[in-house]
């Protein structure tokens, strides 16, 4: 009778871990499909603007990069980082540092640096673990404020260039792309395909076991531990992958800009990368590219001298940061959600309206 009992629960279990292999299967062929589309779409947009607007695709690379992992950690799991900018700091030290004293190939640079990022937020992980809401907070914002001043320290100061920062000789284009290949099409191509391996990888990892597990420990940590999921685990493995993110977009950051200095690395940058999760969609990393989007987009246009050539210095200098609050304030009251919220919203309005005509 025992034996007859259990067989219907073995057969349970059993197609259930076909149906999740099957659908395992099914999530990394789209993902898979996406990431080739979007690789794609991008090599035929950066082939067909200037190379100011390659630059800016550059620059919305590398930002999506360090947004998609900050999304992983404060929208999944519910860890609330304000010190992202730090982690962005040590990929473009490292990159530097690398680049300056190494003759490595580029690909073999991002990969430390990615490296290195990962053991920081690792320690970082640790130390955090069992901090909670505002204190981890803290925490993380006390990193953003004293890890680039750093560099002002006497005995690093030679090492890493001190407030003038380390210089980066620019990545060129294979040859074989062509004497006259723009430098700016293809540093927009390296930002671009990271952040597309990025989002392919972050996509799989939030619906695999860990992804999955994102949302229990932020909703209930107590009801998540008594279900057997391990919490400091998760957070820890979830805070190494949002560094590593962030110690990517650095790297870029460094290749891109062809200088690692403290400047690149204000509170402000923390704080802006906080804001562009909140603004494309907390949790969602569609969201995360309107995001990183717009806080490309809409800094340069307010800091354009055809905007800002009749208006007083003090209000000028301020006014990108006034614009970027005022886009933030406007989108959180339209869409609590974010932008992608608010597209699925509209999404569904349109599908009714269509339903109900149809009908």
């Amino acid at each position: 009778m025992k034996a007859l009992q259990s067989t219907p629960m073995r057969l349970g279990s059993g197609w259930a871990g076909v149906a999740r292999r099957t659908l395992g299967r099914h999530t990394l062929l789209r993902h898979t499909i996406a990431a080739v589309v979007a690789v794609a779409a991008l090599a035929v947009l950066t082939d067909a603007v200037s190379p100011y607007r390659d630059l800016q695709i550059a620059h919305m690379g590398y930002i999506l990069c360090a947004a998609a992992g900050l999304t992983v950690l404060t929208g999944l799991g519910g860890q609330i980082s304000l010190g992202h900018g730090a982690f962005m700091a040590i990929g473009a030290y490292t990159t530097a540092l690398v680049l300056n004293h190494w003759a490595w190939p580029l690909a073999a640079v991002l990969i430390a640096a990615v490296a290195v990022t990962a053991v920081a937020g690792f320690i970082v992980g640790v130390a955090a673990a069992r901090l909670h809401g505002p204190y981890l907070a803290g925490a993380t914002l006390a990193l953003a404020v004293g890890l680039p001043g750093l560099v002002s320290y006497e005995p690093v100061t030679g090492l890493l260039g001190g407030q003038n920062g380390l210089s980066v000789s620019p990545s060129p284009p294979p040859l074989a792309l062509g004497e006259t290949f723009p430098l700016e099409r293809w540093q927009a191509w390296i930002s671009c395909l990271c952040a597309v391996i990025v989002m392919w990888l972050l996509a799989n990892l939030t619906h695999s076991r860990l992804g999955r597990s994102l949302p229990a420990t932020r909703d209930d940590e107590i009801a998540a531990a008594l279900s057997g999921i391990r919490v400091a685990r998760v957070r820890i493995i979830t805070s190494v992958v949002a560094a590593a993110c962030a110690g990517l977009g650095g790297a870029l950051l460094a290749v891109v800009t062809t200088l690692a200095a403290p400047g690149a690395f204000p509170l402000t940058l923390s704080l802006q990368l906080v804001a562009a999760v909140v603004l494309g969609g907390l949790g969602s990393l569609a969201g995360a590219v309107w995001g990183s989007v717009i806080l490309v987009l809409v800094p340069n246009w307010a800091s354009n001298p055809d905007v800002t050539s009749h208006l007083p210095h003090n209000v000028a200098s301020n006014l990108p940061a006034l614009v970027f609050g005022v886009v933030l304030i406007v989108v959180t009251l339209l869409f609590p959600r974010g932008m992608q919220g608010g597209f699925r919203w509209v999404g569904r309005q349109v599908r009714d309206r269509l339903t109900q005509r149809s009908g």
